[in-house]
């Protein structure tokens, strides 16, 4: 077995990170991203006339979500597993206040969490889970 290369002493210095999340239909991931959750649309890429994918932020944060093709599933589960955090420096009440107002359905109100954030949960139309919190004071 030969050595492996040692780890920098700095490890990975990240800059970012984004989402690509695969979409069971991509209008209503789109309209819920968009209208509900407040995303701008980057770009939307289109194949032979059919949307395929659209780039979204949120800030800083960058999604891309695609149409599923099927090839794995129809019936595949999708967000299980994991949930994607956004801090932000935004009031975390008006934030959720303004989903609930779009039509928005929160898995958690906002709370004060232990560490000294504001936070709430929600999931998109396939399940993805997001949690929105405030930045550390």
């Amino acid at each position: 077995m030969s050595e492996k290369a040692p780890i920098p002493a700095e490890g990975l210095n990240a800059r970012g990170l984004s989402a690509s999340l695969t979409v069971n239909d991509i209008d209503r991931s789109l309209a819920w991203y968009h209208n509900v959750l407040g995303c701008a649309v980057d770009r939307k890429f289109e194949r032979e006339g059919k949307l395929m994918a659209v780039s979204l932020r949120a800030g800083e944060a960058r999604i891309l979500i695609t149409q599923d093709d099927g090839s794995k599933g129809a019936d595949r589960i999708k967000g299980e597993g994991f949930s994607l955090m956004m801090t932000t420096a935004q009031n975390i009440d008006s934030i959720a206040a303004g989903i609930h107002a779009r039509g928005g359905v929160l898995d958690s109100e906002p709370s004060d969490t232990r560490w000294g954030q504001r936070m709430f949960r929600l999931r998109d139309p396939d399940g993805f889970r997001y949690t929105i919190s405030s930045e550390r004071a």
